[in-house]
């Protein structure tokens, strides 16, 4: 079983939102995923109620996620997507230590990067591998993203983090498909959102696979926490 965490101190960052999209994504009757919504704001939950169909299946935390996530392996789910509040509580620290991965979304400004820095001391602390995906961007020109993406890769670089080469621009259709319960799959298939989040969970495999040892680790996004 994987379990993938998206954690960030900054709130805002969109860690609910890339968690309800990779689930939708990912989720299938004979592959389950669980999601576990830890943030008391509750956003993640609230998106399972609009979508009124109980599949993935969700769980609610307060302190500990730990005895959910024994429980999921013992289901037999294949994977665990885990949503956290914008702090560094308890349950953002067991989240962590139960991770396969660590999901960190930044916005590309000053505060959202600098913010990143204690979720990146946590990680390493736990010795858990992870990355930083960088969200609501703004969109690319003629194939070139905008300075503000380039600047922020720049500033995460000198903190020695792991940067995923994507991005999850700002688009409506992850919105539109959000308050509608769907992911960006669902609501527009064929859509530039969708295809970013496909995008996106094609690199988390490639992670996940290169940190259980059954692929290679050449272009992978995360890193092993030294």
């Amino acid at each position: 079983m994987n379990v993938i965490v998206f954690a960030s101190r900054k709130g805002g960052s969109g860690k609910s939102t890339l968690a309800a999209h990779l689930a939708a994504h990912v989720h299938k009757i004979t592959k389950p995923c669980l999601m576990v919504d830890a943030d008391p704001q509750g956003s993640l939950t609230l998106w399972h109620k609009l979508r009124g169909t109980n599949e993935p299946q969700i769980k609610t935390a307060v302190n500990s996620v730990s005895g959910i996530v024994a429980a999921a392996k013992r289901d037999g789910y294949e994977w665990v997507f885990i949503d956290t509040p914008p702090n560094l509580s308890a349950v953002v620290d067991d989240a962590i230590k139960n991770a396969t991965m660590v999901v960190i979304p930044a916005r590309p400004g000053v505060f959202d990067v600098n913010a990143v820095q204690e979720t990146i001391q946590m990680c390493r602390a736990a010795r858990k591998p992870y990355a930083v995906v960088l969200n609501g961007a703004p969109a690319r020109r003629d194939e070139v993203e905008s300075r503000i993406v380039t600047i922020a890769r720049e500033a995460l670089a000198k903190f020695r983090a792991p940067v995923w080469g994507g991005q999850i621009t700002n688009r409506a259709d992850l919105l539109m498909a959000l308050g509608k319960g769907e992911g960006a799959r669902e609501y527009f298939a064929e859509g530039r959102a969708a295809a970013e989040v496909g995008r996106l969970w094609a690199a988390i495999e490639r992670s996940v696979k290169a940190i259980r040892g059954t692929a290679s680790a050449s272009g992978v996004m995360h890193k092993q926490a030294a």
